[in-house]
């Protein structure tokens, strides 16, 4: 594909970068309770305040699926946070890709909808990614944060096709090491989280674009990465698996090459995302740290 190089964050399309940004977020709203209930103890990612950022309560058919906190200016989410359902990991194929009316326009419906057949109107270009961004991007794929092979219910494995769940993945990468990882988290909360696992999967970028029109449309993810929560799972679980809870994590360079997926402890993430992106010193994925409310050792991880 024309206008790509190969660099230290992998391949990418050969732009300027992005405008930095450094006022507060203009979208303030709390997040209602229902979907509160994506988040462990109700809570947000801390330490990504500073940062002109939207929150979305991704609404299918009426009913909250999920929560995505999305860049406006990328076009492509920073996070999303789900709650893994116990699945059999089948891929929804028949559903149409959707976008957040909401993103754009004052909207009477609160939810995502079906991008229409004609034209798509610049009002949604301003603000998320349209599927002609994704067209003539031959070496990436639509790669969902929140993937439907970690849901059950038809509704829920649907409500993950909106582009603002979506990010340019390389594809060898996305049908490789972190569709390996897919498959690997969505064995080990099968078969061994007891109660609600809550994930948390996201990206970071460097400054690097796919273009459409001379545009600066989407932004490239240099690193994707995910952690879950579950805190009552099983004790009796082998060893290797045990030690896996109740949290754990990983990330991943969005390449071609070198692309292999490393697991490591919540903290290890949130200490090499603060290194490599533009999250406060006070990022914190889960809340206390997932440490349940009961717990013992709560009292010695106040946050």
């Amino acid at each position: 594909m024309d206008g790509y190089c190969r660099s230290a964050w992998g391949y990418s399309v050969i732009s300027e970068n992005f405008p930095v940004v450094n006022r507060k977020s203009e979208v303030q709203e709390k997040l209602s309770p229902e979907c509160k209930q994506f988040l462990y103890m109700g809570t947000l990612p801390r330490g990504l305040e500073e940062q002109p950022l939207k929150k979305i309560c991704q609404v299918y058919r009426g009913s909250p699926r999920f929560v995505t906190l999305y860049d406006t200016t990328s076009h492509i989410p920073v996070y999303s946070a789900y709650t893994f359902k116990r699945s059999d990991g089948f891929k929804k194929v028949d559903v149409p890709w959707m976008y957040e009316p909401q993103l754009s326009t004052v909207s009477d419906s609160g939810e995502m909808q079906q991008f229409p057949s004609e034209n798509v109107h610049k009002s949604f270009e301003d603000a998320q990614a349209v599927l002609d961004d994704y067209s003539d991007s031959v070496m990436f794929e639509r790669g969902q944060l929140n993937p439907d092979e970690h849901q059950a219910d038809p509704d829920d494995k649907a409500s993950t096709y909106t582009l603002t769940n979506v990010v340019p993945q390389v594809r060898e990468f996305n049908i490789g090491p972190w569709k390996h990882h897919e498959h690997t988290i969505r064995r080990r909360l099968n078969n061994y989280c007891r109660g609600t696992a809550y994930v948390v999967t996201g990206i970071t970028t460097s400054g690097h674009t796919i273009r459409r029109h001379n545009i600066n449309r989407l932004g490239i993810p240099t690193y994707l990465w995910s952690a879950y929560c579950c805190t009552d799972f099983d004790h009796n679980a082998p060893y290797s698996e045990r030690s896996k809870f109740p949290t754990f994590a990983a990330h991943g360079l969005n390449d071609r090459e070198d692309n292999k997926v490393q697991e490591m402890t919540v903290q290890q993430l949130e200490d090499f995302l603060k290194r490599v992106t533009y999250v406060g010193s006070s990022f914190q994925i889960f809340y206390d740290n997932c440490v349940p409310p009961n717990s013992a050792n709560s009292a010695l991880h106040l946050p």
